[in-house]
């Protein structure tokens, strides 16, 4: 899955405020930046049918909502990048990430190993 700079900005509203309709949306990025009533519409819609966004109906407006967090859609996007890479292991994996902590300060890799831990504990328990 691929998301365009607005479908970001709009994914990054929606996390802020909870939910909102195209005209809150609008009003919040898309006034400032030129962009139609219509773009967003069309933005929201776009993110609804890839399952990123729920909605309902009030009045005549739909009002949505995010269906991922921010970390649970970054993990999503990294999957759905990896997976064409990692199909004959996941060393290539493992190095890209060591690749990137290249560019982590201490409190970054601190907070990495302590998530680590965090999981590895978590995936002991018995269920």
């Amino acid at each position: 899955m691929i998301l365009g700079e607005l479908e970001k900005q709009v994914l990054n509203q929606l996390w802020t405020t909870g939910e909102a309709d195209a005209k809150q949306i609008h009003a919040a990025l898309g006034e400032a930046q030129g962009r139609s009533l219509n773009t967003i519409q069309s933005t929201l819609d776009r993110l609804y049918k890839k399952q990123l966004l729920s909605r309902s109906k009030l009045g005549h407006a739909f009002i949505y909502r995010p269906r991922l967090d921010r970390s649970e859609l970054i993990a999503r996007l990294i999957r759905d990048i990896t997976s064409d890479f990692v199909r004959q292991g996941s060393d290539s994996l493992m190095a890209a990430f060591v690749s990137l902590s290249a560019d982590l300060g201490d409190e970054e890799l601190d907070r990495l190993e302590a998530l680590i831990r965090q999981h590895r504990s978590q995936s002991q328990e018995p269920s």
